[in-house]
């Protein structure tokens, strides 16, 4: 394991800084895109690599992404900067730090719901309000069209923190958010979709 120059790491911290240009409210590394950083020629190199994964592929934010990166990184010195796309690994929503998920929920977007488990997220079709588990007017709150336990955790408002939502729109202003609205304050919101 090669461990980072201090250039490398301070240059990883300015990268990361970058806001989301669709969700500015997060920077890449909150968002959990920018993976690796590596400047040649050692401390006094001024040739940089950085990798960015894509939230999805086809992302079309991963433009402005590394456009953004290579203007902070040029400001600081840096001749030469590369921002390569890198596909694997995938980008999932588990790789959103705990900062971004707490900035997503004060912006009035839902944060993903937190996977348990790798593999595949599985996309269910099923209804479109989400309930509390066990509340008393959702019996079958946990289950799946089928009656099959899903155990999935509500989409809770961030306005609120009601559980009781319902989905509008399986898409929003990005594809990587859905349109849902609170059926206890009635406030429309984002959610960011588990990926």
């Amino acid at each position: 394991m090669v461990t980072a120059t201090a250039l490398e790491e301070r240059l990883l911290e300015l990268a990361g800084a970058v806001p989301d240009p669709e969700l500015p409210v997060l920077t890449l590394r909150e968002l959990g895109v920018l993976r690796a950083l590596r400047v040649h020629g050692g401390d006094s190199g001024d040739a940089v690599e950085v990798d960015l994964t894509p939230t999805y592929t086809g992302c079309p934010a991963i433009e402005a992404m590394s456009l953004d990166i290579e203007r902070v990184l040029r400001a600081h010195g840096m001749r030469e900067v590369t921002v390569r796309t890198v596909l694997s690994p995938a980008w999932s929503t588990d790789d959103i730090t705990p900062e971004g998920r707490e900035k997503l929920r004060e912006f009035g977007i839902a944060p993903p719901r937190v996977r348990h488990g790798d593999g595949p997220v599985p996309l269910t079709l099923g209804p479109t309000r989400t309930h509390a588990p066990h509340a008393p007017h959702a019996p079958h709150a946990d289950r799946d069209l089928h009656g099959t336990d899903t155990a999935t955790e509500p989409v809770r408002c961030p306005h609120c923190g009601s559980a009781e939502t319902e989905l509008l729109s399986r898409f929003s202003s990005t594809a990587c958010k859905a349109l849902r609205r609170c059926l206890a304050c009635r406030e429309p919101f984002d959610h960011f979709k588990e990926l």
